[in-house]
């Protein structure tokens, strides 16, 4: 990894009594594609904010370079903000809206033409560099934004749910040419979203927070495959979870007695655990399997099928067992059919003993 182009360290802001983000440490590295993913509330907004310098600091230091910046402004900080609105000059026209910022630096004309071309260009814009805005698209008025935040040459840009006012095709376009164009130029991204999809297609590295505080940061595979604790996995979904206390150690095994049967998990995925330990076990809803599948390395429960949604190539099928648990199971939309459900709706399912792990475990 690239060295720290920013450092959050020990960072807190209150708004009166109400702390909205509480002693976080976090590095940035040049040259990285970071998300910061939270519900509503979580502090994310905020820390974009902090860094963009529309918000100071209650506490703590952030640094850009190696250099504190909490009270420089937002102008000498140069870190510039995508705002999820956009933020565009409806009585400025496209290149107009682009060359903004670089008059407001006192770039001398030629060089802001200049400047302005070759980003109107890049963003594939110079048919369009005399049109107001409320002649685009809302692609083309996201590209505009991009422009206009990137011809200063920053560091770093800073995104604030650029992606989320777009409709869902146009969404995904965007997302490639986000990537595309950071792994291009090589800044830093900081992108903020609540969206799953977003930060996990397009991050090097996300980061999870819930009520001011950080929770997990990882790349994408590691905060999916994972989650340090039950409020990650519930946030990114496809977990089942299910609460249980270790019963016995047996070989390469862990013994877990729940309120739903007995289940198994690998000694390798339990950390420092004993007998009597209270434990939660999580398992993807990928991992979990129909019917009487043989062999003594699966874990089962009899299930009643309860609701099915439809993604696209993927249904996700919700399960009730006997004992109330809910569970999740993903399938092929084409497999659908072929499920061994039996015609009072109750299924046999299972899932690998391998496959189930023990949150905390391995953070």
């Amino acid at each position: 990894m690239n060295r720290p182009l920013v450092e959050l360290d020990n960072v807190s802001k209150s708004f009166g009594g109400f702390t909205a983000v509480e002693s976080i440490n976090l590095n940035i590295s040049e040259g990285e594609f970071l998300a910061i993913m939270g519900s509503s509330g979580c502090g994310k907004t905020t820390t974009l904010r902090m860094l963009a310098g529309l918000d100071q600091p209650t506490q703590g230091e952030i640094r850009l370079n190696g250099e504190r910046i909490n009270e420089l402004s937002t102008w000498d900080r140069d870190t510039p903000l995508v705002w999820q609105n956009l933020a565009l000059f409806p009585f400025l026209s496209v290149a107009e809206n682009v060359e903004f910022g670089l008059r407001m630096r006192g770039v001398q004309k030629d060089e802001r033409r200049r400047r302005v071309g070759k980003w109107l260009e890049r963003m594939g814009l110079a048919e369009f560099a005399g049109r107001d805005i409320s002649q685009l698209s809302g692609g083309q008025r996201q590209r505009v934004a991009l422009a206009r935040s990137l011809v200063t040459e920053p560091p770093i840009l800073l995104l604030d749910e650029p992606l989320s006012a777009l409709d869902a095709n146009l969404k995904v376009r965007m997302q490639g040419v986000l990537t595309e164009l950071q792994k291009e130029i090589g800044i830093t991204f900081v992108y903020v979203t609540h969206s799953h999809s977003e930060a996990f297609a397009m991050a090097d590295r996300v980061v999870i927070m819930s009520q001011g505080h950080i929770e997990q940061v990882g790349t994408p595979q590691e905060i999916y495959s994972k989650p340090c604790n039950r409020f990650v996995a519930e946030f990114i979904g496809g977990k089942n979870i299910i609460e249980g206390n270790v019963a016995d150690i047996v070989g390469d095994r862990i013994i877990v007695r729940s309120d739903h049967g007995v289940l198994e998990t690998p000694l390798a995925a339990g950390g420092r655990v004993a007998k009597g330990d209270s434990v939660t076990l999580y398992v993807g809803a990928e991992d979990v399997g129909f019917g009487g599948a043989e062999g003594a390395d699966r874990n089962r429960l009899r299930c009643r099928v309860i609701g099915e949604e439809f993604v696209g190539a993927i249904m996700t099928i919700h399960l009730q067992a006997e004992t109330g648990l809910e569970l999740q199971a993903q399938v092929p939309y084409a497999g659908r059919a072929k499920l061994p459900v039996e015609d009072d709706g109750w299924v046999h399912v299972s899932w690998g003993i391998q496959e189930t792990r023990i949150l905390g475990a391995q953070t």
